[in-house]
């Protein structure tokens, strides 16, 4: 009997979908997922989530139904994920690749069998609605290495902006028999230094370092960094290395007691690329000044490995709510597996999200 999933429960999106998936995979639970992302417009699957569940099922050997443009329900019945080999999951169209490594990433960081795992992801690499390459590279898979011990490198061969998409990112995951060990991170400490990469194509690279300035006018006026080293990149792509004009900008603050802050920000029509710079250095900013271990964005994105890890997680998110993407991850996880969290607040105010995790091993 399928486990059946509601996908319209709390963030009603994508979330739901890649979550249930990866774990249900882990575990060889068939699921059942209905009312996919009925909190959008429109509902249904898109073409990157179509292509995240085909990834999915090439590496678990899955039997998959419904997995096309616009629907709203899917079975998936997993047996035996296999690591070792390559796999390409194919967004088709400028969808993020970084959402099909959110699916992928949990299945193969794990196995008894220690040979990496080549991942080709293909599709749109810095885009909005989604974490660009940039900060996968930067700030998730560092994070994870640190605090779980999921190995995984990921290498940004080719951008892919909206709308024409056709980026590339080469990933190698270096799986492990588990369990992962679990995190404590409770206490922020000071910024140990900011860096960041201001990337443009298919325009001037004086924008890329207009970018790069936005950013150090703000980030130089907020006292928490004042005497803190800040290194912020600038670069253009090659003409050929590179599908369409486009434009980012990824930062992050790594701080002494081990968590790591992100703020990001995409070109747009219209809007100078300093002031790109600027909303990606506020967005740090307001990050830091949470006071939490980790951003709003990666607080969601290790959810899952809170769950899969043995013993207990303890994880300062700042003082700000829960987003409704991390309850939704804490859902799902309480959906499929024995994992359980609790959410208290300590006396500065601050969020401590806890979970006593299943301790997943890779099987025999």
């Amino acid at each position: 009997m399928a486990k059946v999933i509601d996908g319209s429960v709390l963030e009603g999106g994508g979330q739901i979908l890649r979550n249930s998936v990866s774990l249900a995979a882990l575990l060889t639970t068939p699921i059942s997922i209905h009312n996919i992302r009925a909190s959008r417009n429109p509902p249904g699957l898109k073409s990157q989530h179509a292509a995240g569940l085909q990834l999915a099922a090439e590496i678990s050997a899955a039997q998959l139904k419904g997995a096309t443009v616009a629907s709203a329900s899917v079975d998936f019945a997993p047996t035996r994920i296999t690591t070792g080999r390559a796999y390409t999951g194919d967004a088709i169209t400028a969808g993020a690749t970084t959402l099909l490594l959110q699916v992928a990433l949990p299945l193969l960081a794990f196995s008894r069998d220690p040979a990496p795992t080549s991942l080709t992801l293909l599709g749109g690499t810095n885009a909005t609605q989604a974490p660009q390459a940039d900060y996968a590279q930067r700030v998730l898979l560092p994070f994870c290495r640190r605090a779980f011990g999921v190995e995984a490198d990921l290498h940004i061969a080719r951008r892919g902006y909206y709308p024409r998409g056709g980026g590339r990112l080469d990933v190698l995951v270096r799986p492990v028999a588990g369990p992962l060990t679990p995190v404590t991170l409770l206490e922020r400490g000071a910024v140990k230094r900011v860096g960041g990469i201001a990337h443009v194509a298919g325009v001037p690279r004086a924008l890329a370092e207009q970018m790069a300035q936005g950013a150090r006018d703000v980030l130089g006026t907020y006292p928490a960094l004042e005497g803190v080293d800040i290194d912020i990149e600038y670069t253009r792509e090659r003409n050929d290395n590179t599908s369409g004009a486009g434009s980012g900008v990824v930062l992050w603050a790594e701080l002494e007691g081990g968590g790591i802050i992100g703020g990001s920000a995409v070109g747009k029509k219209g809007a100078s690329a300093a002031s790109k710079g600027e909303e990606a250095a506020r967005e740090l900013v307001k990050g830091l000044t949470n006071g939490g271990c980790v951003d709003e964005w990666l607080q969601d994105q290790v959810i899952i490995f809170m769950a899969l890890a043995a013993g207990e997680s303890s994880l300062n998110v700042g003082k700000d709510d829960l987003t409704l993407h991390t309850k939704t991850a804490i859902w799902v996880a309480e959906q499929l597996t024995e994992a359980r969290f609790t959410v208290t607040t300590n006396d500065a105010g601050l969020h401590i999200v806890r979970c006593q995790g299943m301790g997943y091993t890779a099987p025999s």
